[in-house]
């Protein structure tokens, strides 16, 4: 274990001596990792072959590589296995200096009942969300809940616990949970559709952001309307393949949890994200939670974790990351940002040596992707926020075993693809006889100013320039030679939200919520023929996208 982690170690120091550029953003743009492993009591789906003491015995484990590493993590508990003694022993005497303990959000039996409410559930331990998530009770419900947990917290530990997390958390509860018990720091799900029966789709993609007070999943964009609880994205994305896997339907995993085999337990894969995410810029700060649950055991969790742990360990002793506890990070994004941040996610290389690229961008404001493949460009995904629009769990009780939450969309390359067409916002010519061909934009150069993330490409002729701001999406291409529009292309058969195409704006309705699209500059236009039915014409050479609802 020594030969490997100093070999780690040497070739890591390799790459950052010739990498500056790199080791200088890291010096002004922190690199945040948070270990972070949920407990559960019990694993239903499989009592047979996951027993209590195959679930105890990976939390053990998790904790005796991170002692052995030095690293501080952050054990999130549910209140099943909370009230066990072994579990509280654990956690009292058993992780290293620095780490946490916090609370685990899924509703169980045990829970339930000493809340003095009836379970509903098929099992002690029932996924489903009408059940296992909080939105399934009704506010008054969800409160008795947080007093029953935290009470038998503060009995254990002698303090009540300050970051939480869950799939999903509902505002009312995070907001009561703050207002109540001081928690500093919330996580939830990665964007992911249908995946287990829950769909995050459109929200801030990685980082972290002040929800909104109606809507927990959607970022505020005022500060009079957001909850004081940063909330930081989980499970590690892969920025370029899990967006597009299983495209219409239920995706597939392609993240950092070190029990998705092949991605999180594959060092050359695991190597190529922790680079893009430690090095690549990032605007203001980047953040990867690496973890697990232990429902997966630790038979599933061990070779991932073996690759990763030592990583960050090394990362960390070079000073490239920071490894806080969830709630030591929600502390310094309380005191560093009175609103929701714009951050970034560039990776500017494919772990399988292809031509394929990809940008995310994140405000409070709204959320973007650009996919460059080969020759090709797109914007894959933009979606709206608006802290206006109310959860459909924030004042009565889910009844799905399902659920939902959703943003407001311009663009979804995932929703609006097949295998055979893929969607995306285009850059194309437009000929004397009305039919287009796409221009193949060239490799993107990345620049920082600020909240705004400048990408310029060199196209076959002339040259293109996106400006990402904190509200707005500005696109230029210099080329006086060519009649050029961005065209929103979609697949056969997809319904798209636009009810009204003006000049200079759109009036839409998804998920049973109005919203108008605005542009500062450049014309909106209808196309008889094009599936989607839209296209956007420049003014001049340019083209401003006002990314902001609530004006």
């Amino acid at each position: 274990m020594k030969i490997r982690h100093t070999l780690i170690l040497l070739f890591a120091i390799l790459l950052f001596a010739g990498n500056s550029s790199a080791a200088e953003c890291n010096k002004e743009q922190p690199r945040i990792v948070n270990i972070i492993n949920f407990i559960r009591l019990l694993e239903p789906r499989d009592p047979v072959n996951i027993s209590e003491d195959v679930l105890f015995d990976a939390v053990k484990q998790e904790a005796s590589m991170l002692k052995q590493y030095e690293l501080p993590g952050t054990f999130l508990i549910q209140y099943d296995a909370l009230i066990v003694p072994r579990y509280q022993q654990l956690l009292k005497e058993e992780l290293y200096e620095g780490s946490e303990v916090g609370a685990w959000w899924e509703i169980t039996q045990p829970h339930v009942e000493a809340a003095g409410l009836k379970w509903r559930g098929r099992f002690p331990w029932d996924w489903h969300a009408h059940v296992g998530f909080a939105t399934g009770y009704t506010p008054q419900e969800r409160e008795i809940l947080v007093d029953v947990y935290m009470a038998k917290f503060k009995e254990i530990f002698g303090s009540y616990p300050r970051a939480v997390g869950a799939w999903y958390i509902d505002a009312h509860t995070l907001q009561y949970m703050h207002d109540k018990y001081g928690i500093v720091a919330s996580c939830n799900c990665r964007d992911q559709y249908g995946t287990d029966g829950y769909t995050l789709w459109g929200g801030y993609w990685n980082q972290g952001y002040y929800p909104s007070r109606h809507n927990a999943y959607m970022p505020a964009q005022n500060a009079a309307e957001q909850i004081d609880v940063p909330i930081f994205r989980m499970l590690g994305s892969d920025p370029i393949y899990q967006y597009d896997t299983s495209v219409g339907g239920v995706q597939n995993v392609i993240t950092l949890e070190p029990a998705c085999h092949g991605v999180g337990d594959n060092p050359k894969w695991v190597d190529w994200y922790f680079r893009t995410m430690f090095t690549q810029p990032c605007l203001d700060y980047n953040y990867v939670h690496v973890g697990q649950e232990n429902s997966f055991t630790w038979e599933r969790i061990r070779g991932g974790y073996e690759v990763q742990i030592p990583r960050v360990a090394d990362y960390r002793a070079q000073g490239i990351v920071r490894v806080e506890t969830l709630s030591e990070s929600g502390e310094w994004f309380l005191q560093n940002y009175p609103l929701t941040p714009a951050t970034a996610v560039t990776a500017m290389e494919d772990h399988n040596g292809n031509p394929v690229r990809s940008v995310w961008y994140n405000s409070r404001f709204y959320r973007a992707n650009m996919m460059w493949s080969h020759d090709s460009f797109r914007f894959r995904d933009i979606h709206f926020f608006d802290e206006r629009i109310t959860s459909d769990y924030l004042t009565e009780p889910g009844t799905s075993n399902k659920c939902t939450f959703l943003t407001m969309p311009l663009v979804d390359g995932f929703l609006w693809s097949t295998q055979q067409e893929w969607a995306g916002l285009r850059l194309v010519e437009i000929s004397s006889d009305g039919t287009t061909r796409e221009i193949a934009l060239g490799v993107p150069e990345i620049e920082e100013q600020g909240q705004t993330l400048i990408v310029r490409c060199t196209p076959e002729s002339g040259a293109c320039k996106i400006t990402l701001s904190e509200s707005s999406i500005e696109f230029q291409y210099d080329n006086t030679e060519v009649l050029w529009a961005l065209e929103l292309g979609v697949a056969h058969g997809k319904q798209m939200p636009f009810d009204s195409i003006r000049k200079k704006s759109i009036d839409a309705r998804f998920n049973s919520h109005d919203y108008t699209i605005e542009l500062h500059r450049g014309h909106f236009g209808r196309v008889v023929g094009l599936n989607s039915g839209l296209r956007i014409y420049p003014d001049g050479n340019t083209i401003i996208l006002d990314c902001n609802l609530l004006q």
